[in-house]
């Protein structure tokens, strides 16, 4: 398996799995994909069919890091996948399952459900993939000898899984940043109250957007990334992306009793990352209807996957929402669809990409590119605050099921884009926990809490409040990175 970036690096080169684990984006600025991707022949979903979480994530990931020893790569997640860290604390018979699929009913002729994919350490999607990474990390550091200092950036969910994934993990630092007062609260508890020194958290006065451009930016500085061992856990990571694709065969093999079977994908999506793992999942062979992106008031994706126009908006115009994960306005993973999309040349995805830098987008809709969008199986929809809190109160009304603000973003799109016989599942984001008050407005209740997480709000807070500059984060790390 050899990984080419989506803006040409690497072509005629040679780069492995563990090659690009560690660095985030390839030095052209783009991102990492296979230069092919590998096919899943029948006989491999057949029996894959049977297999438990862990064994099924071996199987999927092999085909995309073939440098790594199985036998190291199968301990490696069976020690990830386990019933003791994805414990669900909604019900402790699916644990073993650790990503259980929970049927809602039957709508104009689909049936509905819900995949179950946060019972992890933090309570969101993000904790499957991240785990994995942090075991993958230490392994790789601890081959090489080397140590990583992460720099991430987050809107909610992948702060702190990141930080939960890391925490004690031997040569790893973490230099997370996150918008300053822009996260609910028990999302900004989890990650501000852990006191490990390996942690370190930084509020940026700005928005999600603002975070993730330093990020790209601090990434670009090739001289400082390699001086200060820069890494990422965002979903630029490929690891990070490949990691979710297991979900997606888990998720369509407990939905369907054959593998003749089509089923359709709902994904709450803001930065691509989620949805591109269902888009790689179809590219190598599952038998996906349709992958359905869900937007809050965000609607950048929507807006591409409706008109063809890409268009990325500001600071000012970027919402700050109840369902705050998916507060995103330049979808960073949106490249590798696109590379796809065209035909996977990579001269014309960088010239996109630099009208994104110097015009806030490009529109593909005359091109004749838009058209292949459907080829591709993707559409599209968005959500309102009211559109959230009327799906979570009917989704408890009526199924006796509490979603949380993101889930319930994909849950009404989802049902826009329903097919009688094709099962449509959405993927669930967090639990309802992390938001809170969305959940009372909604239900006139609490939302339930599990022991482990009771007085979370009220520990004491460790971070930086800094400003949105790449110039002042570089100075931060250099400050606190020791070897």
């Amino acid at each position: 398996m050899n990984y080419i970036s989506t803006r040409g690096a690497g072509i005629g080169e040679r780069h492995t799995f563990s090659d690009i684990l560690l660095g985030g984006l390839a030095k052209d600025g783009g991102l990492y994909l296979p230069a092919e991707y590998p096919r899943v022949s029948a006989d491999e979903l057949a029996r894959w069919r049977t297999l438990s979480y862990a064994d099924l994530a071996f199987e999927v990931l092999s085909k995309f890091s073939d440098d790594i020893p199985a036998e190291d790569l199968r301990a490696l997640t069976r020690r990830t996948y386990t019933a003791e860290v994805y414990c669900n604390v909604r019900s402790s018979e699916s644990a073993a399952q650790i990503t259980p699929l929970k049927p809602l009913g039957v709508e104009s002729g689909a049936q509905l459900s819900l995949l179950e994919l946060s019972n992890g350490p933090t309570l969101a999607f993000k904790d499957m993939a991240m785990q994995l990474l942090g075991n993958l990390f230490e392994y790789t550091l601890g081959k090489t000898r080397q140590t990583l200092n992460i720099l991430g950036a987050t809107s909610g969910d992948t702060g702190s899984a990141a930080e939960y994934a890391m925490r004690g993990k031997k040569g790893v630092r973490v230099f997370m940043l996150s918008p300053n007062q822009k996260m609910s609260a028990f999302q900004t508890a989890q990650m501000y109250s852990l006191q490990d020194p390996n942690i370190f958290n930084i509020a940026v006065e700005g928005v999600f957007d603002d975070c993730q451009d330093i990020v790209k930016a601090v990434s670009n500085d090739h001289a400082f990334k390699a001086n200060y061992k820069i890494g990422t856990v965002n979903s630029i990571n490929w690891a990070r992306v490949v990691a979710q694709v297991v979900y997606y065969f888990k998720g369509y093999f407990a939905a369907t009793q054959s593998n003749d079977e089509r089923v359709s994908f709902t994904v709450p999506s803001g930065n691509f990352g989620n949805v591109c793992a269902g888009h790689i999942a179809r590219m190598m062979g599952l038998p996906i209807e349709k992958l359905v992106v869900a937007t809050n008031e965000n609607d950048v994706l929507d807006e591409f996957f409706t008109s063809g126009i890409y268009r990325v908006r500001g600071s000012a115009e970027t919402y700050h929402t109840s369902s705050p994960s998916m507060d995103i306005s330049k979808a960073s993973n949106f490249e590798r669809f696109v590379f796809d999309l065209l035909g996977r040349d990579p001269k014309r995805v960088l010239q996109l990409f630099r009208d994104v830098e110097e015009k806030g987008g490009f529109d593909l809709a005359a091109s004749g590119d838009f058209a292949r969008v459907r080829e591709f199986g993707f559409v599209s929809g968005s959500s309102t605050h009211a559109d959230r809190v009327e799906a979570i109160r009917d989704v408890y009304q009526r199924y006796n099921t509490m979603i949380d603000t993101h889930t319930a973003d994909g849950l009404k799109v989802a049902r826009e884009h329903l097919q009688a016989g094709i099962p449509m599942i959405v993927l669930e984001t967090a639990q309802p926990l992390k938001f809170g008050e969305t959940i009372r407005e909604a239900l006139a209740r609490e939302p339930e809490r599990p022991a482990a997480f009771a007085g979370l709000e009220a520990l004491p807070q460790r971070f930086e409040v800094l400003p949105a500059d790449a110039q002042q984060i570089k100075e931060f790390i250099a400050a606190n990175v020791r070897d």
